[in-house]
């Protein structure tokens, strides 16, 4: 049983080798077909290459399913809200309005009150 899972954990390392050397060389193919002559920006190496998408899924994310999963506010998405509003009480919605005038409205996030000029 043992052998069974070296097997499988050498074959996933070895398919996520593939899958990435894959990806890199799309990556060079695309680099080098569309942006060197359309930007003019010089020629890239495979491991360049690598390095670009690497870099990229550092800074952009490796996935993770969407939005659904980024959620910290409290709600899933819009048919939790949808729900949440529903079941709001007429005080409630006129309130929930107000704070989201409040932060969303004129001025910009998280200002409470609108600033007056100096002078008045």
């Amino acid at each position: 049983m043992k052998k069974f899972w070296i097997k499988k954990a050498i074959g996933f390392v070895l398919l996520g080798i593939g899958l990435f050397s894959l990806l890199s060389f799309i990556v060079m193919s695309l680099w080098n077909g569309i942006l060197a002559a359309v930007l003019h920006v010089g020629l890239v190496s495979f491991w360049q290459a690598a390095g670009i998408l690497l870099l990229s899924k550092i800074l952009f994310g490796f996935g993770g399913g969407g939005w659904k999963h980024r959620d910290h506010r409290g709600f899933g998405g819009k048919r939790e809200m949808m729900e949440k509003w529903n079941n709001m009480t007429p005080e409630e919605k006129v309130k929930f309005k107000q704070e989201f005038k409040n932060r969303c409205g004129r001025g910009g996030w998280n200002q409470q009150e609108t600033p007056t000029p100096k002078g008045e």
